[in-house]
């Protein structure tokens, strides 16, 4: 039976997309082959990465002076791939709106002079320091910031306005709401979220922004080494791109990131009106920059957090359990998550509320 799973990542993919995989899994495109099996250099690939970067392009607006880049690695590889690319006076700003944009943060100091200019760790990362009164360095090389916090459930209302590049770990919130993909430098995002199963990452950077990484990087993390090569510099993660290709079709199919975000408005708006009209469950965090990919929540004790989880299990209501730092629980509804299992998850919080207050 399937289940719901509210996993903060990797996450569900959409039942359609893991269908048409399965049909295809054996024999890819009259190939006799699965595309597990596929050399990357065959003919038979290539058309997926083409069309995977078209898909994205389409759903996303995304200009031609921008690549498109299909990497492994993970987002906190890019953590450091991100300061090697372009940090070439050695100075680098950052806002520090979480665990991951802190980590971002951190990586950027082994390279040069990375400054947090705002965060929001003062009140656990709660939310979002004001980017109308940060006081933004003129020297930096670019600003970092981290749209959406998976663990402590914000994100940012606004995007800041900049006179450095803008680069944006986007995890956690890629094509679940519209952007305007010219205001940033780059925009990177693991895809085991939104996206696809775990090992591709994808990265969208401006073109003349990677022209001249420093001498010091690798040369599997130069964004112009990958851009140069289609991607296909080296061995690709080439499954997960494949699924990848197949959740961008379904995406379309959908009526693209408008209707989307129309839908995960709508699921979040479930989720939250019931916790606030509740004194059993709380959110901490303010309003205005709550998440519509991760709600978390807690009941009044430890222990009744515990017994939530495991009943909600019981019940096919799947990985509840909220990040170590937080506790509680974390209910992860990326665009793959149907309305009816947020419905589903509402209808056992009111039970388990009535049984527990």
């Amino acid at each position: 039976m399937r289940v719901y799973n509210f996993s903060a990542g990797p996450s569900m993919l959409p039942l359609e997309v893991l269908e048409e995989a399965q049909r295809e899994f054996l024999d890819f495109a009259g190939t006799g082959m699965s595309v597990c099996e596929i050399s990357h250099r065959d003919k038979a690939f290539a058309p997926i990465v083409e069309e995977a970067e078209s898909n994205l392009r389409e759903l996303m607006n995304i200009p031609q002076e921008y690549c498109v880049l299909f990497v492994q690695g993970g987002a906190s590889q890019q953590f450091a791939a991100v300061p090697l690319n372009l940090m070439h006076t050695g100075k680098a700003d950052y806002i520090v709106t979480g665990n991951f944009a802190k980590k971002a943060w951190q990586e950027g100091k082994i390279y040069g002079e990375a400054r947090v200019i705002a965060s929001s760790e003062d009140k656990t990362y709660t939310y979002i320091p004001d980017v109308d009164k940060i006081a933004y360095n003129d020297d930096a090389d670019y600003v970092h910031i981290t749209s959406n916090n998976t663990i402590f459930g914000t994100r940012y209302a606004k995007f800041p306005e900049t006179k450095a590049p803008l680069v944006c770990d986007m995890s956690s919130e890629i094509l679940s709401r519209e952007v305007d993909v010219t205001k940033f430098g780059v925009i990177y995002a693991g895809a085991q979220k939104n996206l696809a199963p775990a090992g591709v990452t994808i990265v969208i950077a401006r073109r003349d922004l990677i022209e001249n990484p420093l001498p010091i990087c690798p040369t599997m993390l130069k964004w112009k080494t990958q851009a140069d090569n289609g991607s296909l510099y080296n061995t690709p993660p080439c499954f997960a791109i494949y699924m990848a290709n197949l959740v961008l079709r379904h995406l379309k199919k959908q009526g693209g990131v408008k209707a989307i975000n129309e839908i995960n408005v709508y699921k979040a708006g479930l989720l939250y009106d019931f916790i606030d009209s509740s004194s059993f469950y709380t959110n901490n965090v303010v309003k205005e920059y709550r998440s519509i990919m991760n709600v978390p929540f807690v009941t009044p004790s430890k222990e009744l957090d515990e017994k939530f989880v495991k009943e909600a299990k019981a019940v096919g209501l799947v990985t509840l359990k909220g990040h170590r730092l937080v506790g509680g629980m974390r209910a992860s509804i990326y665009n793959a998550m149907p309305v009816e299992g947020v419905k589903k998850l509402v209808e056992f919080m009111k039970k388990f509320e009535l049984e527990n207050a």
